[in-house]
């Protein structure tokens, strides 16, 4: 271990501001894990947000590899979560570069990369396959590394009660398409179980879903949460975005293959949280803001 690791220092979280890295910071300081969070932004709302819940928030960019490097020094793991949506597929790349140079020059002795699951399966979508390639790297630098690779996130649909308002659910998917997905708080607990199971998972492959309801029934739960009907509609895809277009027939004619029973049963500790009882718990802290 590099002199200036610790086994009980901070876990850093890279782009703790954005909705995957900031559930996962939450869960670990939940957890009681210090947490030292990594955002151009520390001043912004979520940063100082963050700051008051009790993260130790620090500046710095993915496209530098010197400020991730001191900011990964002294942790005891990295939670690096990267993004394509701004930068594009080959940006995202090379944030993954800056990380994994940053991990080797710090001496890390663990990288959790946050990847996509399927991205191991050719599927020709962009930002699949950006983080694809990241994953390819990370496993030829050698550094000691566990990838966490989540499905489709329920808050993707959007604000439960804006869609039981408007009395309609709209994707691009067949009614009757399955779609696995997960809550970003699950997504945290998971990670925030699995620092404390560092030899069971060094160098393997995580992929993460709770749930696996249709459209349909997606519907169907948000009816039964408002008490209100809201009504199922396929939409065309949004030819604006061609990622999303490949993302989304992947997902109508393939789809996402995590054996969620396995997966709950290795992280039992996880309180999985179904699409229907997650659009509740949603309607329920909305009342009580």
């Amino acid at each position: 271990m590099s002199t200036e690791q610790r086994a009980d220092g901070p876990v850093l979280v890279t782009g703790a501001t954005g909705l995957h890295g900031g559930a996962v910071t939450r869960a670990l300081l939940a957890a009681n894990r210090r947490v030292r969070a990594f955002t151009r932004d520390p001043a912004g709302p979520r940063g100082r947000w963050l700051a008051e819940l009790g993260a130790e928030v620090i500046t710095g960019d993915l496209l530098d590899t010197e400020s991730l490097t001191s900011a990964m020094q002294g942790t005891s793991a990295v939670y690096a979560v990267t993004t394509p949506f701004s930068v594009g597929p080959e940006g995202e790349i090379e944030q993954g570069e800056h990380i994994i140079a940053a991990a080797r020059e710090a001496q890390l002795t663990w990288l959790i990369l946050a990847s996509v699951a399927s991205a191991d399966r050719s599927t020709g979508i962009p930002h699949f396959e950006s983080k694809a390639r990241i994953e390819q790297r990370l496993r030829a630098s050698h550094i000691p590394h566990t990838i966490v690779a989540p499905t489709y996130f329920y808050e993707n649909v959007g604000d439960p009660a804006e869609i039981i308002a408007g009395g309609e659910l709209a994707l691009p998917i067949s009614a009757s398409r399955p779609l696995q997905q997960v809550a970003v708080a699950d997504l945290g607990a998971l990670v925030a179980a699995l620092l404390g199971r560092r030899e069971d998972f060094l160098g393997q492959r995580v992929e993460v879903a709770g749930d696996q309801p249709t459209p349909q029934q997606m519907a169907d739960a948000l009816s039964a949460a408002g008490n209100r009907n809201v009504d199922y509609r396929q939409i065309d895809f949004d030819t604006r975005s061609s990622d999303i277009v490949v993302m989304y027939r992947y997902l109508e004619q393939t789809g996402y293959q995590v054996d969620i029973p396995t997966l709950h049963s290795r992280f039992s500790e996880v309180q999985w949280t179904n699409f229907a009882d997650w659009a509740r718990q949603r309607l329920t802290s909305r009342r009580s803001e």
